[in-house]
Parts: C-alpha cells; sequence; structure tokens
C-alpha cells in the first residue's frame, strides 16, 4: 500500500521526563522527469528534472512543472504519462515519471537547458530573471479583474488546514490552494517543497483544462518567492497569497505584471504588497 507519512520511534523529551513512542514523518524522496517525443521512434528519454517530494499526485506534479517551466502550453500536447522504475519500499511509489510529448511537438532541448538556466534561481539576478520571463512571452494581468473578498481571505488559512491530512499527521508539509472569489477552494495539494505543492495544484488544472486560471487566487503556505510567482504567472493567476513574507523580488513581479500579492496571511490579518484592487469589502461566500 502507497504511503505518503512514515513511522519512526523516536525519544520524547520534556523538562524532567524521556519517554520513547512512534511517529509520524513525512516521506521525501527523489522524483525524475523525463521527456520524450512521440515523434522520434525509439528516442531516449530525455531527463529534465530531479525534484525532491512528497510522493503522491506525481503525474499532476511533472505536468505542473512542464506546464510553468513553458515547456508545454496545453494538455493536448501530452500524449502519454506514466510512473516507471522499481517501486520505492517505504513510499510505495515510482520515482520516475516518463511524459511522451505529442508528436507536433518541437522540444529543442538546446534551447530548453538554457531556458531552465535562465529562470533557475541560482547565480541569476533578479533583472536577468524578470527579463526572461518577458523573452518567454509572459504578459501582464492587470486585465484580469477578479475580486477576492477580505474576509475570504482571512478565512482561507484555516480552511486549508483542515484539507492537509498530511500535514495534520507529520506537521512538515506545505500546501497550496486553488480557490475562487465565491471561496470555493478548488484544489489543495500537499510536499515537502512549496514549489511541489504548487506545480501539483497547478497541474491538477491543466489536466481539467482549467487553465489559464484567470478566475483563482493561489495560497501557498510559508514564503512568497520569485518561483511560486513565476508559477503563478505563466498559469495566468492574477492573485498569490502566502502565510508567510514576500522576497523583494516577488515584490517586483507582482508590480511590473500587475499581479496581486499578500503576505503574512495569519491571524486574521495580511499585508498587501501590489494591487491592492482584487480585493473587495464584500462578505465571504466560501464553502466547498
Amino acid at each position: 500500500m502507497s504511503s505518503h507519512s512514515h513511522v519512526v520511534n523516536i525519544h520524547k523529551v520534556d523538562a524532567t521526563h524521556t519517554k520513547t513512542q512512534s511517529d509520524h514523518v513525512a516521506v521525501e524522496e527523489p522524483l525524475e522527469i523525463q521527456l520524450v517525443s512521440a515523434g522520434a521512434e525509439g528516442a531516449a528519454a530525455k531527463s529534465v528534472s530531479i525534484t525532491m517530494r512528497t510522493p503522491g499526485h506525481d503525474h499532476e506534479l511533472a505536468l505542473g512543472f512542464l506546464y510553468t517551466e513553458g515547456i508545454i502550453d496545453s494538455y493536448q500536447q501530452i500524449a502519454a504519462v506514466e510512473s516507471i522504475g522499481e517501486i520505492e519500499a517505504v513510499s510505495g511509489y515510482k520515482n520516475i515519471v516518463r511524459v511522451e510529448i505529442d508528436a507536433a511537438i518541437d522540444l529543442q532541448l538546446e534551447r530548453l537547458e538554457r531556458h531552465f538556466y535562465t529562470t533557475s534561481s541560482c547565480g541569476v539576478c533578479g533583472k536577468a530573471s524578470l527579463d526572461a520571463l518577458r523573452v518567454t512571452g509572459q504578459k501582464s494581468l492587470a486585465e484580469q479583474e477578479t475580486t477576492f473578498p477580505r474576509q475570504t481571505l482571512i478565512e482561507m488559512p484555516g480552511r486549508v488546514r483542515t484539507l492537509q491530512p498530511l500535514f495534520s499527521k507529520t506537521g512538515g508539509l506545505h500546501a497550496a490552494a486553488i480557490f475562487g472569489s465565491d471561496g470555493e477552494i478548488r484544489v489543495v495539494r500537499e510536499d515537502v517543497g512549496r514549489h511541489n505543492a504548487t506545480d501539483k495544484a497547478i497541474g491538477a488544472l491543466l489536466a481539467s483544462g482549467e487553465l489559464p486560471g484567470h478566475q483563482f487566487g493561489l495560497l501557498v503556505s510559508g514564503r512568497a518567492s520569485f518561483e511560486l510567482m513565476q508559477k503563478a504567472l505563466v498559469a495566468g493567476i492574477p492573485f498569490l497569497a502566502a502565510v508567510g513574507a514576500p522576497s523583494s523580488l516577488a515584490v517586483q513581479m507582482a508590480v511590473d505584471f500587475d499581479m496581486t500579492l499578500v503576505g503574512f496571511l495569519r491571524n486574521n490579518t495580511f499585508n498587501i504588497y501590489a494591487n491592492p484592487q482584487r480585493i473587495s469589502e464584500g462578505a465571504s461566500t466560501s464553502g466547498d
């Protein structure tokens, strides 16, 4: 049976006692994402990413990653998705996802390698990262006027927490939630990494034909980074809210691409860092 958590024995220590008990920890295993073209007979699969993730929703993770990195721009470009390799003893999952791209799509793997370099957060300055988004055709979301009631936002972290079974069990997972202006939570995904949880959520929207997500907001646990803002932008989601702090580059990106950015969304308060016009005073209409 597949599992997202693993039971370990621990020593529970307080000021006066030590006792032995069991505890749940989140499973973390590597996932390799491979690409192969349906048009290249006998072609070898190309490994394009290895990420440490919590097993589960792996196909969504792969699809969301490929979409937010600009490798595919529609679900129709996917010929097949399969999990391959050995089944891991701890999780019960296979740790390779192979995505077959439609034969009509030119993968241009050399350009792909350069693209990953320019959009990585390692050793690339902020201006170069923002310019890279413009080069790949990302445009302002200023025309997307969906609004979200203030009370809906205040309620959202608590409502999402009730939909995080793994966090409740392990206390060690991030979440990404897609929600509408009416407060309906469309999808929640968990992972040890914020970026993986976000890719899983966006991959779910891609597979259900709901991208671009102009009518949605994205809530992420932890901080708001440039990488998460980039994923929201590519997915057409004009509103990002984070439980933690935003980075300076995340704020700059929100300003440059006319996205609404909210940080420190917790304890019934939040800060607006860019484009407050998408937050309304209307009453919450939340409900699942």
